[in-house]
């Protein structure tokens, strides 16, 4: 009886890959809207063009003049103690505002002025385009 002698199989079964990228494709085209995190605002429109934000600390004041810092809600009381704590876990340098249209000015210049008395010196006004 004679041996049959295989040759070397040189084709790639690429159905299994494609199902596969496919797949995983649609999995982050459905997770990846979900990795936006942060509060919702209804920011105030500027024609000021502005810069992609980098990394740090965005602190959130929301219509109903809640303060966020990093989606974490605090009082203005606390807030230099709470904004310390996280300023030096992060060692991030800059610090974002985010404050509604409807906040009052008020107490957008207390949270500036306590984040200023803190000696953080980037911060950065965080608006949207005017259309």
């Amino acid at each position: 009886m004679k041996k049959r002698e295989y040759g070397a199989l040189y084709d790639i079964n690429v159905v299994n890959l494609v199902d596969v990228v496919l797949v995983l494709l649609i999995i982050f085209m459905i997770a990846a809207p979900m990795l936006q995190s942060g509060i919702e605002v209804n920011l105030p429109q500027t024609q000021a063009t502005q810069k992609d934000l980098g990394e740090g600390i965005v602190v959130t004041i929301k219509k109903d003049n809640n303060i966020y810092i990093d989606d974490k809600i605090t009082n203005l009381d606390r807030f230099e103690e709470r904004l310390s704590h996280v300023y030096a876990k992060n060692k991030a340098q800059v610090v974002y505002l985010k404050a509604d249209s409807k906040v009052q000015y008020g107490l957008v210049v207390k949270v500036v002025g306590k984040i200023k008395k803190m000696g953080i010196k980037d911060l950065g006004l965080v608006v949207e385009p005017e259309s």
